[in-house]
């Protein structure tokens, strides 16, 4: 990621290019602690150019937030792209730091004084992702979808081996998710789709983690326990053995998202 610094009057505005992530973030916080080695703790962060940013950056900017705060400046967000205001709104960032659409905003917001988004504590809630999943035997399928009218949601055709659910995971461990799903165009009751996802069944899931990487991650895991709702049913499954590069993922996700949640909670308690 590169960092352009434009200064202002005891004020500063941070341009940032590219990926927002992990590995950028010393640079990130060098150049902020040279600002404040400098004097200037009025600090603008531009993310117009910025197309992805992971946990890890949020926590930094977070951190980096309360720092200035503490030595009486303040850190604005000027510009997020589509991806980073998307997130900013997910996670809640934007509660507790502010955001605006242009970098004068942001200048008047810090010569103005204006204090950052506050309020009651609310819950920090985890973006529920798309998830695919299928049973692991395919015999599973023929069983339960013997009706001609059913089509694939994914691929709009009659159901065949190839079909998989699409469902929103809920959470996501080191060992485990829990997903819901609402039968999408099975025509299957909650009981229905209760009996299909048993305790026991084995799945294929793929599933991403926004935060982290690109793409999905594909793992072989069992149904572990399932509870039918109103009009879906909830169920969550333990890994049966990740490979080493998803382990690692679903690892570091966890991780941050857990710094995360602790710095948000710090934050709006002040």
């Amino acid at each position: 990621m590169q960092i352009t610094v434009e200064p202002h009057d005891q004020a500063a505005v941070l341009h940032l290019r590219g990926e927002f992530d992990t590995f950028s973030c010393p640079s990130f916080q060098d150049e902020v602690a040279a600002l404040s080695g400098a004097g200037v703790s009025r600090v603008v962060v531009n993310l117009r150019l910025v197309q992805f940013i992971n946990s890890t950056a949020l926590g930094a900017i977070l951190k980096t937030a309360r720092s200035l705060q503490d030595a009486g400046g303040q850190l604005v967000i000027s510009h997020p792209s589509t991806f980073c205001r998307d997130i900013l709104g997910k996670i809640g960032l934007d509660r507790v730091i502010t955001v605006t659409n242009t970098d004068a905003e942001a200048l008047a917001a810090l010569t103005d004084g204006a204090p950052a988004p506050g309020g009651p504590e609310q819950d920090f809630e985890e973006d529920p992702s798309t998830l695919l999943f299928r049973p692991s035997d395919p015999s599973r399928l023929e069983h339960y979808f013997e009706k001609p009218k059913a089509e694939n949601p994914v691929h709009g055709h009659a159901f065949g081996s190839h079909w998989s659910g699409v469902a929103k995971m809920t959470a996501l461990d080191a060992g485990g998710l829990t997903f819901t799903w609402g039968g999408g165009k099975t025509g299957m009751s909650p009981f229905d789709m209760g009996q299909f996802l048993a305790v026991g069944t084995g799945l294929s899931v793929k599933f991403k983690l926004p935060l982290l990487q690109k793409g999905f991650s594909e793992a072989a895991a069992e149904v572990t326990e399932l509870a039918q709702l109103e009009d879906s049913v909830e169920v969550t499954v333990t890994f049966d053995g990740l490979d080493a590069e998803t382990a690692q993922a679903v690892a570091q996700y966890v991780a941050d998202m857990g710094v995360l949640k602790d710095e948000l909670k710090r934050t709006t308690e002040g």
